[in-house]
Parts: structure tokens; C-alpha cells; sequence
């Protein structure tokens, strides 16, 4: 027996390095996890996340036509921060632009209000903001005041410049929609169940059944009489009364702790919550068809929670990103529940409103769970 020699050598030390680098290249997803993470994070951060959002989509319902509230349309268009993208016809059109999420300003301009403004009465200019993400409009509401005595100040010349004193010749009156005090609270806290549900039941349902093949019992589950789908929707059963327990105690501490109003219909909560609880459910059992052990398992999870977490709208504004972003996040499940969460709670939303956001859902709980059977079923092979 030869004994080891007690004095430290660099060839041990380079063979183990050379050992090590040749069991990371094997482990081809670690490697790629490596690679790919801090590279997807350079790309998010530095090209997709954007604190002041721009171009946000605004609805119009101009009563006066005159030149005054035709140059106040024309600079909120070039501002950079509003576009113009629908014209409506009645308040109660905007109202339900503004609840459906299709537009995050409404604008509302009063009959006379060239005739008042040239009065100097000061006419009311009412604008409407979606405030259920405070950040995302904070800095546009901020550059409205400007924005006016910009347009005033290039339009009151002349005979009409003593209709421009200070304060400007126009009141500006701003409602911040179902966040009127702007608490982050009321938008962060709903957005949290769907992160940690995202975040809980991939992993769990990941590493649930990746652990049962490290333990040699997936041998014995492939032996029994059942079906791929059987196998799925048992494993996925009761993870679903784990993620409903979850739901339960966030939003007890979100209505006893801080005060977030539940306005809307529970019922559409609760089914979104089961389309999204599955959905996730749905790719963790995928991962564990692909993963040979808990820690690529984990891995995965991670590689799909940070983009979720991302571009979803839960931690920047959602329209902040650029477009080729936004259809990314578009085809995240978590985009759509934090939408529908946020709409039930704090848009008294119900199921019309909520549909637009509950049937993508349902087709990415289709085409995982395809996808998922499909991987299962080759391992039965």
C-alpha cells in the first residue's frame, strides 16, 4: 500500500482540476445553466426592463374640437410618454377601456373648453390613470402638468397671453383609478401569490417525482397498470390543495395586514387560480421527465421562474419593456394571473373581464401537458 506523501503537490492539484473541468463538460445543462442564466439576466436587465415606461397605450374623448384641445392631443402624442390609440365615444367607454386593461391613460376633454380657456375660467382637463401598478405611471402623471403649460404657452401669444398667469391657465385633475393613494402594497402583495406559487409548485412537483427516480421507487410506479395521464394528474392532485392553502394564507395576510380590498368576484379568482396552480404544476412534471436528478430539476425551475418573474409586470411595468419583450411575457403564465389577480381585487373585475387573461392560461396548460405525457411516455419505452 503506497502512502500518500505529505507534502502538497501541484500535479495531484491540476489532475483534480482537469478531473473536475472533464465532469462539468459532461453535465451538459449545469454548463449551460452557467452560461445561460448570467446572459439571460445581462439581456433582461440591459435591453427588456425599463423603470420609466413610455408610449402608453391612451384613450381620447375630446367634447370641444377646438384648436386648444386639438394642441394639448397633438403634445401628449409627442411626448413620448402617451399614444394615442383609441378615440372613444362616451365616458362609459372609457370607463371600460380603463377596466379592461386596454388603455393605462384616459383623457377626457370638456365641452367649451377653448370657449373657457379663452375666458380664463381655468377649464378642467380630467385625465384617468390605471394606478394599480404605481410605477408604472407615476412619471407620465408627474410630466402632465408640463406638458400643459407647454401647449398654453405656445398657444396663449399675443392678445392671450395675459390668459396664461400662474398657476397655468388650465386645472389639470388627475383620478388614480383603483389605487387612488398609489400604495405599493396594493400591486405588490397580489402579485406575490402568483410568484410564490410559480415559484413553489414548479419546484416541488420537479423535485417530487426526479426523487422518487433517484430512489429507484420510478421503477415501480412504470411496473403498475396506469396510464401517463393517470400518473400525471395523480402526482399533479395534490400539489393543487397545497397551492390552494398557499392562496388562502396570502390573501388572509393581504386583507388583515395591509388592507388590499377584494372588489371583485372570487369565483373568477379561484378559477384562474386552478388554471394557473396546474399550469405550473404542469411544467414542473416536464422538468422531471427531462432532469436526471433533484439538482438539474432545480436548475430548470430557475431558468423558467427568473424570466416569469421578470416579464410578467410583477417587478417592472409591463409596458415599460419593448415589444419584442412584451410578447415574450405575453406567453408566461404568470403575465396572465397577475393580471387577473389584480383585476379581481382591485378592479372589481368578474369573468368577462378576466376571460381575456384565462384562456391563454388554458392553452399553455394544454401544450405543456401534451408535451409533458408525451416525455413520460417515451420513459415508459
Amino acid at each position: 500500500m503506497n502512502s500518500l506523501s505529505p507534502r502538497f503537490s501541484p500535479a495531484r492539484l491540476v489532475a483534480i482540476i482537469i478531473k473536475e473541468f472533464i465532469q462539468m463538460k459532461r453535465d451538459r445543462l449545469t454548463f449551460a445553466m452557467m452560461v445561460g442564466i448570467p446572459l439571460i439576466q445581462l439581456m433582461l436587465f440591459g435591453f427588456a426592463i425599463n423603470a420609466d415606461p413610455k408610449h402608453l397605450p391612451t384613450a381620447v374623448l375630446n367634447h370641444d374640437n377646438s384648436e386648444f384641445s386639438r394642441a394639448i392631443i397633438s403634445a401628449l402624442q409627442t411626448s413620448n410618454y402617451f399614444e394615442l390609440t383609441l378615440t372613444a365615444d362616451s365616458p362609459e367607454q372609457l370607463d371600460l377601456l380603463l377596466d379592461q386593461g386596454k388603455v393605462q391613460f384616459a383623457v377626457e376633454i370638456p365641452t367649451g373648453f377653448g370657449t373657457d380657456l379663452m375666458r380664463g375660467e381655468r377649464p378642467a382637463l380630467l385625465v384617468m390613470a390605471d394606478a394599480t401598478d404605481p410605477a408604472a405611471t407615476g412619471n407620465a402623471v408627474g410630466a402632465l402638468q408640463r406638458i400643459l403649460d407647454s401647449v398654453t404657452a405656445g398657444t396663449l401669444t399675443g392678445p392671450l397671453s395675459t390668459l396664461a398667469p400662474t398657476p397655468g391657465p388650465v386645472e389639470l385633475r388627475v383620478h388614480r383609478r383603483y389605487n387612488p393613494e398609489g400604495l405599493t402594497q396594493h400591486n405588490i402583495v397580489p402579485g406575490l401569490m402568483g410568484t410564490i406559487l410559480t415559484m413553489t409548485m414548479i419546484i416541488m412537483t420537479a423535485l417530487a417525482v426526479t426523487r422518487e427516480r433517484e430512489r429507484g421507487t420510478m421503477e415501480n410506479l412504470l411496473a403498475m397498470p396506469v396510464r401517463p395521464t393517470e400518473v400525471m394528474l395523480g402526482k399533479l392532485a395534490p400539489f393543487i390543495l397545497v397551492g390552494a392553502v398557499q392562496v388562502m394564507v396570502i390573501m388572509g395576510a393581504a386583507r388583515l395586514l395591509f388592507g388590499v380590498p377584494m372588489l371583485g368576484n372570487p369565483l373568477a379568482l379561484i378559477c384562474g387560480m386552478i388554471i394557473f396552480i396546474t399550469a405550473n404544476l404542469a411544467v414542473g412534471f416536464l422538468f422531471s421527465t427531462l432532469a436526471r436528478n433533484q439538482l438539474q430539476a432545480m436548475q430548470m425551475s430557475f431558468f423558467f421562474f427568473l424570466p416569469s418573474i421578470l416579464m410578467s409586470g410583477f417587478m417592472f411595468p409591463f409596458r415599460g419593456m419593448p415589444a419584442w419583450a412584451q410578447v415574450i411575457g405575453e406567453g408566461l403564465p404568470l403575465t396572465h394571473f397577475l393580471r387577473v389577480v389584480r383585476g379581481v381585487m382591485l378592479k372589481a373585475s368578474g369573468f368577462p373581464q378576466v376571460w381575456p387573461d384565462l384562456w391563454p392560461m388554458l392553452v399553455f396548460l394544454l401544450a405543456v401537458s401534451v408535451l409533458a405525457v408525451k416525455r413520460y411516455r417515451q420513459t415508459l419505452d
